[in-house]
């Protein structure tokens, strides 16, 4: 693995592309994405806001409706900040939104994580996400878990009612 740059959330145009699932899902059509996209609903550190942020669930338990996802642009994210701050949180997820608490996943763990996402999701991962990220990968496993210790992931645990 090689660092490249430092990676940048997109501007201009790109930016637009990103947003585009968050227009679907508040036109209510975000179960064309499935469980491979969600809507995390978030406040923001220093304004108090909510806000919403697109993001891709990198992994998903079926059993306990946990949800893990990638801080692609590191730790720097206004999201990522925004749930170390304030973890209770909720996501939408298709047609589901569940009250849920973002826990921060160890590096150690991270580099398991993408190296499952690598071999279910090729080429996303070998081409498009480390490239975004600021990685060059040659695609070998070990490249995949040291792209993956790099990278900030949140698990998404469901709370229960109040």
């Amino acid at each position: 693995m090689e660092i490249v740059k430092n990676a940048r959330p997109p501007e201009g145009l790109s930016r637009l592309l990103f947003r585009l699932p968050l227009h679907l899902y508040r036109m209510g059509l975000g179960w064309i994405f499935g469980q491979r996209i969600m809507v995390l609903h978030h406040v923001g550190r220093v304004t108090g806001k909510r806000r919403q942020v697109v993001l891709e669930v990198i992994a998903h338990d079926a059993h306990d409706y946990g949800y893990v996802v990638a801080s692609g642009w590191g730790p720097k994210a206004a999201w990522y900040r925004n749930l170390l701050a304030t973890p209770d949180v909720a996501i939408q997820v298709g047609r589901r939104t569940l009250r849920v608490t973002a826990v921060p996943i160890p590096a150690e763990k991270g580099a398991d994580i993408f190296a499952r996402y690598a071999s279910q999701h090729r080429v996303a991962a070998k081409l498009l996400l480390p490239r975004l990220m600021g990685f060059a990968v040659d695609g070998s496993e070990a490249d995949f878990r040291a792209v993956g210790q790099h990278i900030p992931f949140i698990r998404f645990v469901p709370r229960q009612p109040e």
